[in-house]
């Protein structure tokens, strides 16, 4: 492999990893703050380095006078509301369900185009929304399907999550019109911007600097690790792999993500390893490929 490609590989290897580790730093900082006080502090480190990329490759621009409600709305739904759901769900989910469930976004991103922007379904693609709908069935029940067909299944978070993936559908969607216009990390830089500002107005509402002592030695790590790593440089890595691969090849990546999850949380937070776990994760990886695939 030429140092031309390899690069760009992993860099995307280094985002996927970041990322799928990102929901057992975030289990491990709403154990000891405040959701909100967990996204402000998480956005406020990693938003100046998105905000230093964007200065040094020259791609600083003000939004148009039309374009801040945009940029507003995606604030909102990509950042405020979307990092409510995700960190308010991991204070009861566990962060390895939380990663299969999330990684169904595809599938609700294909589902939402054919509904909002004609796109076709082929039958391989409306087979591969089922089966991973069936694959979150089966993580989520932890394997007991009789509890599922009884309505007794899963907890409180595993719902907020399962919001989150189709949220995030919602926002990717709302996002095809600002990409046609902005390099990724300009309009992520003010996206993030904006979204921060409006979790700022509920931390300092609710005193959440108060809160802030309270992170120990692990909270902190935790902390670092989702405002350095996970919002400041995966989010630069991934848009250059962006920039060098095509973006099938760069989104297969994706695919390690829960599975990083998986390993991380098993090792740091013991959650345990399970055949429904597996199985589902599984049946759900098959599906987003059929969806996604060629």
């Amino acid at each position: 492999m030429s140092k031309s490609r390899l690069v760009p590989y992993l860099e995307a290897t280094f985002a996927v990893v970041v990322w799928g580790a990102s929901f057992i730093a975030t289990k491990i900082a709403v154990g000891q703050i405040s959701p909100v006080s967990v996204v402000w502090l998480r956005f406020a480190m990693g938003i100046p380095l998105i905000g230093a990329a964007v200065v040094l490759r020259k791609q600083f621009a003000w939004p148009k006078p039309r374009e801040w409600g945009y940029f507003a709305l995606l604030g909102f739904i990509g950042i405020t509301f979307h990092q409510w759901l995700q960190s308010n769900g991991l204070q009861t989910a566990q962060a390895t369900t939380t990663a299969w469930i999330v990684s169904t976004a595809p599938v609700f991103i294909a589902l939402l185009a054919w509904m909002t922007l004609k796109e076709k379904i082929t039958l391989p693609q409306g087979l591969g929304v089922g089966v991973a709908l069936a694959g979150v069935i089966v993580v989520v029940s932890k394997g007991d399907l009789g509890n599922f067909f009884a309505g007794q299944f899963g907890v409180i978070g595993d719902f907020l999550i399962f919001i989150s993936a189709i949220n995030w559908a919602v926002f990717s969607i709302l996002s095809r019109r600002g990409l046609k216009e902005h390099p990724s990390t300009r309009m992520t830089f003010w996206v993030m911007t904006i979204g921060w500002l409006f979790t700022s107005a509920a931390f300092f509402t609710q005193n959440g600097l108060a809160e802030i002592p309270q992170l120990d030695s692990r909270g902190w790590t935790a902390m670092i690790f989702l405002g350095i790593f996970t919002t400041g440089l995966a989010y630069i890595a991934w848009f250059d792999a962006l920039a060098s691969l095509p973006a099938t090849q760069t989104g297969a990546f994706l695919y390690i993500e829960p599975l990083t999850s998986l390993v991380v949380a098993s090792i740091i937070l013991g959650e345990p390893v399970t055949w429904a776990s597996l199985l589902g994760g599984a049946v759900i990886l098959f599906g987003v490929w059929l969806v996604n695939r060629e």
